[in-house]
């Protein structure tokens, strides 16, 4: 058991835990400490531990200013227990011939993560060994004493690690597997995954998962869970087809608004991952959140699988019960330009996901012995092992939801909008969301552009401008570009299309 490893803080991590925790996570606050938003290492600060007289004056004029001139908004939001910073890591090739093992490569890019200011790191379904190919299974890893270093690789640099799980999937061919736990015709084949998705109302598989989750989260030492749902919404017209599974138990109201049986499954993960501490990030299906009527099972929502346009993805889930991790799938998503994410997301309090780890060779769609599906995933395979034999050097793909051959601005763009964010969403912060109404401006901002306010010991306005032509803007104050601090202040400002900016109030 090494479930000490899974409380334990890493030297400089920030602490995460659900609303309300006693423990806040925080960028340095004091008048002498590091700039708002810094990642340097020197323990975790927290507003109610670290700010002056001078911080909670600042910040709570601040409020004041945005309470008085804001008379509506999409949402107002009190950020606290927020870690933005999130990084997808790929350990290596799975399927493989070979296990992947953790060495100097991952000490290297573990710095180059921690440099540019990463907090969470996510690992995938390549963690485990799903296909048995080394002994293992879904619930094991390929290489666990590998695997338990990574993690304290991770640890020591004071990042957090989150492993991957799933609420309903499992392979049919698991040894484990009962056909009365999933619903006929209830099942997912895409590359080498051949999964079935077991109800949540079974009580079955509910006796079979739940102890291997807790047995994941107690053995590996890490900090909390990704949960890919695995699961075929009420709201899906296919779903209301489908017969009940034989071990199902209807327990629960279950309607298009209501995964009654989902949701209450996922309490109840919570629930497992918050007594120890940790963190659950969940992931439905594309755009989806998870219908529970307000029930809280998450702390970060991962959305954009197999989205083909930002725009929609962007109008979906803006109001979305924070926080929000969009990822868009480069595998169907086509962008304009390395800055678009983060149009899309940072005036909703989001920021996209960075990808790192190892190179995605795409090896792992062509290993002896291995079942595949001729489909997009296995192109995607092709695509990146074509590249990869050609010339690896142009290869800037980290995994199946990149872009291949990828692109190497993506990196120092989000490490750039990184940069910008922080400030924004320190602990404490109050948020205004697509602001409606207000005082902030001279005149009403063009119908294409959307403002947003942040609070707290600085004040920040966030404009986007989703038109596609440009739009001229009058702010009530002076502000800077946090681009350009040592800029003049201004009042007038000017958006080109599909732009955004970031300004810093002046008093």
């Amino acid at each position: 058991m090494r479930r000490r490893q899974f409380l334990k803080m890493g030297t400089g991590a920030v602490v995460a835990s659900s609303v309300g925790s006693q423990t806040a996570h925080a960028a340095a606050s004091s008048a002498q400490a590091k700039p708002a938003g810094s990642l340097e290492a020197g323990g975790p600060l927290s507003l109610l531990r670290n700010y002056t007289a001078e911080d909670h004056r600042r910040r709570l004029q601040n409020i004041g200013v945005c309470t008085r001139a804001i008379r509506s908004c999409m949402r107002k939001h009190l950020i606290t227990d927020y870690l933005p910073a999130q990084c997808c890591y790929n350990l290596g090739e799975y399927p493989a011939r070979k296990p992947w093992d953790p060495g100097e490569y991952d000490e290297k890019e573990l710095d180059r993560l921690k440099d540019h200011g990463i907090q969470v790191l996510q690992v995938f379904d390549d963690w485990n060994d799903s296909l048995r190919l080394f002994g293992g299974d879904k619930y094991t890893a390929v290489n666990p004493a590998g695997y338990h270093r990574f993690i304290e690789m991770a640890h020591r640099r004071g990042m957090k690690v989150l492993t991957y799980t799933s609420s309903c999937f499992l392979e049919r061919s698991n040894p484990g597997f009962r056909l009365e736990w999933s619903r006929e015709g209830d099942f997912l084949t895409v590359g080498y995954w051949d999964m079935a998705r077991c109800s949540p109302a079974s009580p079955g598989w509910r006796a079979f998962l739940l102890p291997r989750l807790v047995r994941i989260m107690d053995e590996y030492g890490s900090d909390g869970i990704y949960v890919d749902g695995g699961y075929l919404a009420n709201q899906h017209p296919e779903k209301q087809k489908m017969p009940l599974a034989k071990d199902e138990v209807s327990a629960f109201e279950e309607t298009a608004h209501c995964d009654g049986a989902f949701t209450d499954l996922l309490a109840l993960l919570y629930a497992e991952v918050k007594r120890r501490g940790g963190i659950l990030k969940l992931h439905v299906n594309a755009a989806e959140q998870p219908e529970g009527a307000g029930l809280r099972v998450y702390d970060y929502l991962w959305v954009g699988e197999g989205v083909k346009s930002a725009d929609p993805l962007r109008e979906t889930v803006k109001n979305y019960p924070p926080y929000v991790v969009p990822c868009l799938d480069m595998g169907f998503t086509a962008i304009e330009n390395e800055d678009e994410p983060f149009l899309h997301s940072i005036p909703y309090m989001q920021l996209p996901v960075l990808m790192g780890g190892h190179i995605f060779t795409g090896e792992r769609g062509f290993i002896p012995n291995v079942k595949y599906q001729d489909d997009f995933w296995m192109q995607r395979c092709r695509d990146a092992w074509k590249q990869y034999q050609a010339d690896p050097s142009k290869l800037h793909t980290y995994s199946a939801w990149d872009a291949v051959p990828g692109n190497p601005e993506t990196r120092p763009t989000h490490a750039r909008w990184l940069k910008r964010y922080l400030p924004l969403t320190e602990e404490g912060t109050w948020a205004w969301l697509e602001i409606d109404d207000s005082s902030l401006f001279t005149a009403p901002p063009p119908k294409d552009v959307v403002v947003s306010a942040f609070a707290n010991r600085e004040m920040h306005l966030v404009l986007a401008n989703y038109g596609r032509t440009p739009a001229d803007i009058q702010t009530a104050d002076s502000y800077v570009p946090t681009d350009s601090p040592a800029a003049k202040p201004a009042t007038k400002w000017t958006l080109p299309p599909r732009s955004l900016q970031i300004l810093l109030r002046q008093t």
